[in-house]
């Protein structure tokens, strides 16, 4: 009884809660802050924060407080709220409302990978953040190459971008390349590099350095390399090859944007709890070499009865409808019930 009483003053008491540590001069701290910070502190491993235990517990109750998330958002720092979204991202709630709900103006890095977010969401949240320099739409089904175009006019600052990882973040990422390509249609021939303005001829996405795309194919890889070479596709960190240019860890695909940001949170905060999976296509896949010949003929069957289902049903309503139809048409007496039928309903009419 407790708990529940608890649970339900939690949204509330959160209005008081101060998470902001800096209670000086109101300056924004950039994220890039934090991030920096975050690797000297993962070289001294020690207890949670209690920031972070406050997180965890934020992200264990995030469907109760997503409803008066937007009204309490303006009180957090812009670290704290990055690592909401990412605790959001991680359970599977982190759609359009929730991350403009939590956009920050001083973010500079916007991890959405695998969620809800859409063109419309993430058009709003790079025209309020637009000092991004990183930005991971990896296996977003409902980001499309408009909202990549919306992101790269909005933040010209945009150095890192990670795509692909589902089909339809593939073709998004193959219909946005031409946002990075310099157009010199409309540039006279007189005209030298110097007198060129960047603005002119591109599309916005002129800052772009570092694109993160594992399964980009064959002609786009060339493409970029011959009519984009500053552009470095899948950057794998070299001595030999980038000694002069560092590849910065947002660059880093075997990393998670939003990874320092969760670093100290219980990883159980994103598990959900009493929700059992049902099996899906591709783990019945993964374990068919286990099954036994006799038990996949089985899966096969049931899987096939059950597809051709309605059908079966479709089918015996027709049969049943034609048979109704040629008794109808052979036997005297149901044309008499038939007329019968027919004449009772039009004198209830009258």
């Amino acid at each position: 009884m407790e708990i529940r009483n608890s649970e339900g003053k939690l949204p509330t008491s959160l209005k008081n809660l101060d998470l902001n540590t800096n209670h000086g001069p109101t300056n924004k701290i950039p994220v890039s802050s934090y991030l920096s910070s975050s690797r000297i502190s993962a070289l001294k491993p020690g207890p949670p924060s209690l920031v972070s235990l406050c997180l965890g517990v934020v992200g264990r109750h995030l469907e109760e407080i997503i409803p008066c998330l937007a009204d309490i958002s303006h009180i957090f720092p812009a670290d704290i709220k990055i690592s909401i979204a990412a605790v959001a991202k991680r359970r599977k709630l982190l759609d359009d409302d929730l991350i403009i709900s939590l956009a920050d103006t001083s973010w500079e890095i916007l991890d959405v990978s695998g969620s809800d977010v859409s063109d419309s969401g993430l058009a709003k949240v790079s025209e309020m953040c637009n000092s991004l320099r990183a930005v991971d739409i990896s296996r977003c089904n409902k980001i499309t190459s408009m909202g990549v175009s919306e992101l790269v006019q909005n933040c010209r600052s945009l150095e890192t971008l990670r795509c692909g990882g589902c089909p339809s973040s593939e073709s998004t990422a193959r219909r946005s390349l031409s946002l990075f390509k310099p157009d010199l249609s409309n540039v006279d021939e007189g005209d030298t590099w110097e007198e060129l303005d960047v603005t002119e001829i591109g599309h916005g996405g002129q800052s772009l350095r570092w694109l993160v795309w594992p399964r980009i194919d064959k002609d786009s890889l060339e493409m970029l390399s011959m009519e984009c070479p500053r552009i470095v596709v899948n950057p794998k960190p070299s001595f030999l090859t980038y000694s002069l240019h560092e590849v910065p860890r947002e660059a880093l695909p075997d990393v998670a944007l939003d990874e320092p940001f969760v670093k100290d949170i219980d990883p159980k905060t994103w598990v959900v709890r009493g929700v059992v999976k049902s099996p899906t296509t591709s783990s019945l896949s993964m374990t068919s070499s286990d099954l036994s010949i006799a038990e996949k003929f089985r899966l096969a069957f049931a899987e096939r009865d059950a597809r051709l289902a309605p059908k079966r049903a479709k089918n015996a309503r027709q049969q049943q409808r034609r048979a109704e139809r040629d008794w109808m048409m052979s036997s005297d007496e149901a044309k008499a019930m038939a007329f019968a039928s027919k004449t009772t309903r039009s004198l209830r009419k009258r």
